[in-house]
């Protein structure tokens, strides 16, 4: 998560945001719904290896960890990375987690059933996303799925910032994703581009508002998988 034109997939003011605040204690909607399509009618789930990239402090994790799957995540954040091997603790429950890079994944090529990235990598610049993609591909078992979520461009406060590269931004002024330093608002239309060594590839939306309907906040929530012949399909 970096600044623009940092080789690096990280931003240290995430530290300052995961030391200075709480949330994100449970999974969304559509995280539990991608793993219980891919991955429940599994028998032994103790045998199925899913990641988080840019896992936080560990509300995915935690979900698929509990549900009996071997669960690693990885964040650039140490503060962030101590509260999810915290929580995961107090419950008796373990996953393998890992502060890094998301450009430079830490794992053997072929080491997951499954991955899912819940905006995380919509802080970086197109470059580093693009990256970070290649190395989700390649640390995924062939036919395995992915899920990915990025801000679209509808998002109250694209252009309310300082425009650094195409839909990307510095010090939005505006909206739910100010004061979170870079912000790639990804367009309908740049996404085979950026899912291009994928197959598969599904995009939907989500959508809230906020301040009694004044602003909207939307997501795509893209499903894909790795190029070959996989043994979970939903």
């Amino acid at each position: 998560m970096p600044e623009h034109g940092n080789e690096s997939t990280w931003d240290p003011l995430w530290e300052q945001i995961f030391q200075s605040g709480e949330w994100g204690k449970y999974p969304p909607e559509h995280v539990i719904r991608f793993v219980a399509r891919n991955f429940y009618r599994v028998t032994d789930r103790g045998k199925v290896n899913l990641l988080e990239i840019g896992c936080g402090p560990g509300a995915n994790v935690w979900f698929m960890a509990r549900e009996g799957f071997t669960v690693s995540g990885i964040d650039g954040s140490s503060t962030a990375i101590e509260k999810a091997g915290q929580r995961l603790a107090s419950e008796g429950i373990a996953a393998d987690l890992r502060v890094g890079d998301f450009a430079r994944l830490p794992w053997p090529d072929d080491s997951f059933d499954g991955a899912v990235e819940n905006v995380s990598l919509y802080t970086n610049p197109w470059t580093s996303i693009q990256r970070a993609l290649c190395e989700v591909r390649r640390v995924l078992k062939p036919g395995a799925p992915f899920l990915s979520t990025f801000f679209t461009d509808r998002t109250w406060g694209y252009g309310l910032g300082d425009l650094v590269e195409t839909d990307g931004f510095v010090n939005l002024r505006q909206g739910p994703l100010a004061g979170v330093g870079f912000c790639l608002f990804l367009k309908r239309a740049r996404v085979p581009d950026l899912f291009r060594g994928f197959s598969e590839v599904n995009v939907e939306r989500i959508s809230w508002s906020l301040d009694g309907e004044q602003h909207l906040v939307e997501q795509f929530v893209i499903k894909c998988r790795k190029p070959g012949a996989g043994n979970a399909r939903d």
